[in-house]
């Protein structure tokens, strides 16, 4: 049987459980960015997630709701827009893949894929107390000043 026009590995799994094994990889490497698994699926998850990021750098409405659907998880698809892609200043090249050594059991390649910029999970959070103090002024009765008496000449 030829290999032309096939796209993918299918780690001997049908349809369904492929997409879902390739989802919850990219969602952990989202949250946690950094995985130690098959040298296979960490080549596999590269390509798919790569894309992502790339829309996820453009940041539109749209793009947004393609991650999602995607990703099939709304948290990992807010973090990968709002949090991750405003820190990642190069065009390609996202992740990186090292060699890991052998898994024990059955020999097989391992790998750790992460991401080649570092990256902050720190949320910035805006000051409240400042918009609090903006109510209270607001709500406080305006107090009348003594008019000033003119001078006439």
């Amino acid at each position: 049987m030829h290999r032309h026009g096939y796209k993918g590995r299918k780690f001997g799994r049908e349809t369904d459980q492929r997409l879902a094994l390739t989802r919850g990889l990219m969602c952990s490497l989202i949250r946690y960015q950094s995985i130690t698994t098959t040298l296979a699926r960490a080549k596999e998850i590269r390509r798919g997630l790569e894309k992502l990021i790339t829309m996820a750098k453009k940041g539109d409405l749209h793009n947004r709701r393609l991650i999602i659907a995607r990703l099939n998880d709304i948290e990992a698809a807010t973090l990968l827009v709002d949090v991750i892609a405003p820190q990642i200043k190069r065009n390609s090249g996202y992740l990186r893949i090292e060699h890991a050594g052998y898994r024990r059991g059955d020999n097989s390649e391992m790998g750790t894929i992460s991401f080649v910029d570092e990256i902050s999970y720190e949320v910035k959070k805006e000051e409240k107390p400042a918009k609090e103090e903006k109510k209270a002024e607001a709500k406080k009765p305006a107090t009348k000043k003594p008019a000033a008496k003119k001078e006439t000449k």
